[in-house]
């Protein structure tokens, strides 16, 4: 660990204990939990979490103003948790201090035969989807939720796939059967009922009128649905309907091993490649206690930035092809086509690279690495201000987005916005300069911002993050430190390579890593990042086995879906897709 990160490690603590301690004054009773990731961790009772949470968002100056994640997890099984009241399911509760730049986590402890807790709904509008999640998932109930309503699993699904007793994987179920009299009951659960979904009449003499937008639309970007009230043109409510990408994700994540898991968190962003495996191994390496060499930390860094410059790329052009301009997709794609060549050059893969290993990289950095890069980015700083007149100055396109789908920077975090949809309000907070992480505040780069906070600014924030992602590149290329790709560490996976063939002990490390995959020892970590759509991170509780306990990921597309309705209504219909296409989603993130 250098001299920097250990004053940065210590700082941190120093500001997590005077957090609990000055909650503590408070609330005497509560139970605090040390956590390797030195987030504040404390337990509450089910009867006090309403007053803990809102003396921590309202209480305590600076506050915790942003929920930024609610979630569960199933006890029942659970071998090692020493220091930690009984449970036999938790409800955990993280929330986000942009001034403090940190996180606290509150816990609370429910019996199997008891499985309710009071909303928080009326304290963060974000809960809403969060707590109905946990409904699904883990069977948990929210008293006095507005919507108590399946969000996404059927509303005729038997079980909470999360607990334990659910099966991972299809070989231990049944095989599937739909019999007549089943799919009718199936069908009948699809009828929408608009009550259930929160909707109001106007009054006893009048009658909704609905417009379904999606699931199967070109602008809702995946398998999605918004459920749309209108007063003709005019949107008196719309509601989002996800969960028809969901798969598991998750669960996944709790049967297979800590390695073999990696290909999968490539898919949950599917945009976004590598950075979706920073926060998982960043939190492995946490637990496992393995420090990256600073080459291994400037190689992240500047994969990030390829796929983040490749996920904006793709957002721009199908921005502008969603409110009419047809040209601007076909350039760019080009220009993506290039950078995907890039990193296939580096990894070996495209859009999917899972490149990204526990304690390192995959592998070196190839002879000539280095050029392919040096005149994308000569190429690109020639092209952007075409883009910028192309796109950005065109007034057809400023008329449909300027002014549409508006929001202030405190409405964006009670719902739980971050990243460039946060920064789109004028709010000047970056994690990669906050709360550096892989090196960040090793690079000198500017953090774009809005001022409306409208479906305009939204696009013209990502756009100069593409510029700015393209500065960090070349100071990864001018600056890249030697050193090892791989950390010397026994829990590495897997040992490099070139070792294997010369130490038949690192060959049987391999073989046995690579079967059943390393033992993390007991704990858990939870590692936020800068992500390409807003601050991502796996939470990850281990058992001291070789497979998760739990694996919660935490995506910024999920809180950013939930805010439509804020958005759209009094909107007109032709509004919503500007407003959508602004948001920047895949619905593998959202749904995972």
């Amino acid at each position: 660990m250098t001299a920097t990160t250990l004053a940065s490690s210590r700082g941190s603590s120093a500001r997590a204990a005077g957090v609990v301690a000055d909650l503590l004054k408070v609330f005497p009773d509560l139970q605090v939990q040390n956590t390797i990731d030195d987030m504040p961790t404390v337990w509450a009772t089910r009867e006090s979490v309403r007053q803990v949470l809102a003396c921590l968002k309202r209480g305590l100056s600076p506050g915790y103003s942003m929920l930024y994640d609610l979630t569960a997890i199933d006890e029942r099984v659970r071998a090692n948790r020493r220091g930690q009241p009984a449970s036999d399911f938790t409800v955990v509760y993280q929330l986000l201090s942009f001034e403090r730049n940190g996180f606290i986590r509150i816990k609370v402890p429910l019996r199997d035969n008891d499985l309710h807790i009071e909303t928080i709904s009326d304290i963060w509008p974000n809960a809403n989807w969060y707590e109905r999640e946990c409904r699904d998932m883990f069977g948990i109930c929210f008293d006095n939720h507005p919507t108590p309503y399946p969000l996404i699993m059927p509303a005729t699904w038997h079980g909470h796939p999360l607990r334990k007793e659910h099966p991972a994987r299809a070989t231990e179920m049944e095989p599937f059967s739909l019999p007549d009299e089943i799919q009718d009951q199936e069908q009948e659960a699809l009828r929408f009922d608009p009550a259930k979904w929160g909707m109001t009449r106007h009054g006893d003499s009048t009658d909704f009128m609905f417009l379904n937008l999606g699931p199967n639309h070109p602008s809702v970007h995946g398998v999605f649905r918004v459920a749309l009230q209108l007063d003709g043109e005019e949107i008196v409510d719309a509601v989002p309907d996800i969960g028809y990408h969901h798969r598991g994700a998750e669960k996944m994540g709790e049967r297979q091993a800590w390695h073999s898991y990696m290909p999968y968190t490539d898919r949950v962003d599917y945009l976004g490649g590598v950075m979706n495996n920073l926060p998982y191994v960043m939190a492995i390496e946490k637990m496992a206690g393995i420090e990256v060499s600073d080459r291994v930390k400037t190689i992240r860094v500047m994969l990030s930035e390829c796929f983040r410059i490749q996920s904006h790329f793709l957002f721009f052009g199908t921005f502008a092809q969603d409110v009419g301009q047809m040209s601007p997709i076909f350039y760019i794609f080009t220009d993506r086509e290039m950078m995907f060549n890039i990193i296939e050059t580096i990894t070996g893969g495209r859009m999917h690279p899972s490149w990204f290993r526990i304690g390192g990289v995959a592998q070196d950095l190839p002879r000539g690495w280095d050029i392919k890069l040096r005149e994308f980015i000569k190429r690109m700083r020639k092209n952007m201000p075409h883009y910028r007149s192309m796109v950005l100055n065109n007034r057809i396109l400023k008329q449909r987005t300027v002014g549409v789908g508006v929001y202030d920077t405190a409405t964006a975090i009670e719902w739980g916005v971050t990243g460039g949809g946060l920064r789109a309000t004028g709010f000047n907070w970056d994690m990669r300069k906050q709360i550096p992480y892989s090196g960040y505040q090793n690079f000198d780069f500017d953090i774009p911002l809005g001022i409306n906070g409208d479906a305009y600014d939204r696009a013209l924030v990502r756009f100069e993050e593409i510029i700015q992602s393209l500065r960090i590149i070349e100071q990864c290329l001018d600056h890249m430190p030697e050193g090892p790709y791989k950390a010397d560490h026994p829990l590495t996976t897997p040992p490099p390579k070139e070792r294997t063939m010369r130490d038949i002990e690192t060959l049987i490390h391999h073989f046995v890593h690579e079967s059943w995959g390393p033992a993390i020892p007991a704990g858990e970590a939870c590692t936020p990042i800068e992500a390409t759509k807003g601050l991502n991170s796996y939470y990850l509780v281990s058992d001291g086995n070789t497979t998760s306990y739990r694996t919660r990921i935490r995506t910024p597309s999920f809180a950013h879906l939930q805010m439509i309705p804020e958005m759209c209504r009094g909107m007109m219909v032709a509004d919503v897709i500007a407003i959508i296409a602004s948001i920047d989603f895949v619905m593998a993130d959202v749904d995972r």
